[in-house]
Formats: structure tokens, C-alpha cells, sequence
């Protein structure tokens, strides 16, 4: 069980590092005047702030409520069922590409989260797999990441 101070102290350390993140590597391109106008990391050192900024405010609020429990063990148990497919699936796309990966998560999310057939799981899989790969490379032109598999696979 989670309690809603320590979720919130979560979500504000994770989007306060974010924001951080993203002030300081701004700093290397300049947040100020030049004689060409404003400098190119200007706007994002501005918008790094106002994420610690509400980053902050967050947890500041999030330790003046209550410990109430926010997250009981049976849906923290279904948010990581539905989070560590969509991690794998992340994580597999540079080494498989966009079309095998997701036809694997496609697989796995149906089969075993809504106990589809394994057959018509692997058809919707392959389908959605194939329409992706029409509508972006073919239709549109736009190669989506082809990852080590599709390198090994070129000629």
C-alpha cells in the first residue's frame, strides 16, 4: 500500500529531476541576449523552471495532506501488469524495430491481460503490425525504427 504523501513525493522527484535536467543542459546554449536575438536555450531553461517550479509546489502539497492510502496492493499489482509490458515494449524497439515490438506487446497485452486466444491474439498482432508498417513507410513515407533486427535483415 501507498500513501498519497509518498506518491506525490514520487511524482515531484522524478519531474523536479526532469526539470532540472533540462535547466542545466539549457545553460550550455545560452539563456540570454545575443546580438542575433534571444539565445536558442532561452525557452527551455524557462520552461526547466516552471517544471521544478510545479515540481515543488507539488510536493509541498502533497506533504500537507494527509496519509490516506492511495494505492492498495491489488492496483498498485495491475498498474505494473500494464506498465513492464509497456517498458519491454520501449526497451525491445531499438533491438527489434516498431513492427516486431509491437506486434509483441500487441501479443502479450491481448493474451495474457484480456485472456484473448492465443490465435486470434497473434492475428490481431500481425494485422496491427502490418498496417502500421503500410501506413508509415508506404502511405507516408516515414520510416519508423527498423532497430538491429531490420539492419541485420538489410542487404
Amino acid at each position: 500500500m501507498l500513501s498519497r504523501r509518498a506518491l506525490e513525493t514520487l511524482t515531484a522527484a522524478i519531474t523536479g529531476a526532469f526539470g532540472v535536467a533540462v535547466v542545466v543542459s539549457s545553460l550550455d546554449n545560452g539563456i540570454g541576449w545575443s546580438s542575433g536575438g534571444v539565445e536558442s536555450g532561452t525557452f527551455p531553461f524557462m520552461t526547466g523552471l516552471i517544471v521544478v517550479a510545479g515540481s515543488l509546489y507539488n510536493l509541498v502539497r502533497g506533504w500537507l495532506r494527509g496519509q490516506e492510502i492511495a494505492v492498495r496492493s491489488a492496483e498498485l499489482r495491475r498498474t505494473v501488469a500494464l506498465f513492464l509490458p509497456a517498458a519491454a515494449f520501449v526497451a525491445a524497439i531499438p533491438l527489434v524495430g516498431m513492427y516486431v515490438a509491437s506486434a509483441g506487446y500487441l501479443l502479450v497485452s491481448l493474451h495474457l491481460q484480456n485472456r484473448l486466444p492465443l490465435w486470434r491474439s497473434a492475428l490481431i498482432a500481425v494485422v496491427a503490425a502490418a498496417a502500421l508498417y503500410l501506413v508509415f513507410e508506404r502511405t507516408f513515407e516515414v520510416a519508423l525504427p527498423h532497430g538491429l533486427l531490420g539492419a541485420m535483415l538489410e542487404p
